[in-house]
């Protein structure tokens, strides 16, 4: 009699799925764009966060409820393939969903090595290739060793957007005067501002789908990963909210869009001290986003093996990490050549059309899905027309950015 194939370990609870699932989506990305939405939105920026949390929302749904119906890696793949009956569909999308992940951890790599070179003096080929098998490393040690490092280094993320929010907790005192400021239609924020801000404020958003690529390594996954999805994009909707409001309280929206660091001009601005631990923060944000990148390509490559739609040896758990070896140094090797190459501008805004397109067919698989029938008991169920306009929302944002790509060219 064999012995059974080692297999994957359901070590993640709600706690820890949270905070991968904030992990991957509030990002370096974020102590950016706080400027970049106050100078187009004025004080309508939290206006700008709230409808871009609801557009997002849509999607977000779309997942958890998927999430209930098929707890299995590579979701998305599986999704698509279950909505349209296509396995050569759902392969694409699973490839997809790697390259987005790829390309992506290959950019932070590369983002933290220019930082770290102005501290140390590293070459950058060896910084990059060091960089990446140390993530590689951890991603291999278990999922729980791993996500617990992703989940402590999501609270120091966290922590600095709050502490610029606590440092300026004067500020909230004129907040029952200044509130009707930040509706739009008010002096200061303007309708097309407010709504241009969307636009930008929707991609603070993206990162929820990550979590379903970890579907096999959680605990109670058909209630726990759709409510962890939901969770990650409430909380996240509060903090951006919260540090928004702040910041508008504090300075006016030109400074805050002048600044190529905002909070850490926001935190000079209340403390007086330089802000020397917001850019420590933030390089902390951009390696937790290339491990969770690494984590969720190598489930996903892992999840396409596992259903005969890639080769087998991909499928293969170690008995001692119980993480799929091959799958993630096949992942960190890519990064590595990615980075190394270092032309990733064009590659990285492709991205967001990659997974806004996988957003659009996420959508309408379960829409299809939903008209043959109801969920198995227990799943997590939203009305038919959620997805719908999720998927019209995804398209939406697809279209704009093949016309604003177009117009640049």
């Amino acid at each position: 009699m064999t012995e059974s194939a080692p297999t994957l370990k359901r070590a993640l609870n709600l706690p820890m799925l949270v905070l991968y699932g904030m992990g991957t989506t509030i990002g370096a990305g974020i102590y950016a764009l706080v400027g970049e939405i106050a100078g187009v939105a004025g004080d309508g920026a939290p206006f700008s966060f709230l409808i871009a949390s609801i557009i997002a929302g849509f999607t977000a749904c779309s997942f958890a409820e998927l999430a209930g119906r098929y707890p299995r890696a590579a979701g998305a793949a599986l999704y698509v393939q279950q909505g349209f009956g296509d396995p050569r569909l759902g392969l694409v999308v699973g490839l997809l969903v790697v390259l987005a992940g790829v390309v992506s951890s290959a950019a932070l790599v590369n983002g933290f090595t220019g930082y770290l070179q102005e501290f140390v003096p590293v070459q950058r080929g060896l910084a990059i290739t060091g960089i990446a098998m140390l993530l590689g490393g951890v991603a291999i040690w278990g999922i729980a060793e791993s996500v617990t490092a992703a989940a402590l280094i999501t609270i120091v993320e966290t922590g600095g957007l709050l502490l610029v929010v606590v440092v300026g907790a004067d500020a909230f005192a004129a907040l029952p005067e200044r509130w009707v400021d930040f509706l739009p239609g008010s002096a200061t924020a303007p309708w097309a501002g407010a709504f241009l801000g969307v636009s930008l404020a929707f991609y603070a958003f993206i990162g929820f789908e990550d979590m379903v690529d970890v579907a096999e390594e959680v605990k109670d996954v058909q209630r726990v990963l759709p409510l962890g999805i939901l969770l990650t994009l409430g909380f996240t909707t509060l903090i951006y909210l919260l540090l928004m409001v702040s910041a508008l309280l504090a300075l006016p929206p030109q400074d805050l869009a002048q600044s190529s660091a905002p909070l850490a001009l926001l935190y000079q601005h209340h403390t007086g001290q330089t802000p020397l631990v917001i850019g420590v923060i933030a390089l902390f944000a951009i390696i937790n986003g290339a491990l969770i990148q690494i984590i969720m390509a190598s489930r996903v490559l892992y999840g396409l093996a596992s259903r005969g739609q890639l080769p087998g040896a991909l499928s293969r758990v170690s008995a001692v990490t119980r993480t799929p070896v091959l799958a993630t140094l096949i992942v960190t090797g890519l990064i590595v050549v990615l980075a190394l190459l270092g032309r990733l501008g064009g590659l990285a805004a492709t991205t967001s059309v990659i997974m806004l397109s996988i957003f659009t067919l996420a959508n309408l698989a379960l829409w299809r899905i939903k008209a043959r029938g109801r969920a198995p008991a227990g799943v997590i169920e939203f009305p038919r027309w959620f997805p719908l306009v999720g998927a019209l929302l995804s398209a939406g944002f697809v279209l704009r950015e093949l016309l604003g790509a177009w117009y640049r060219l």
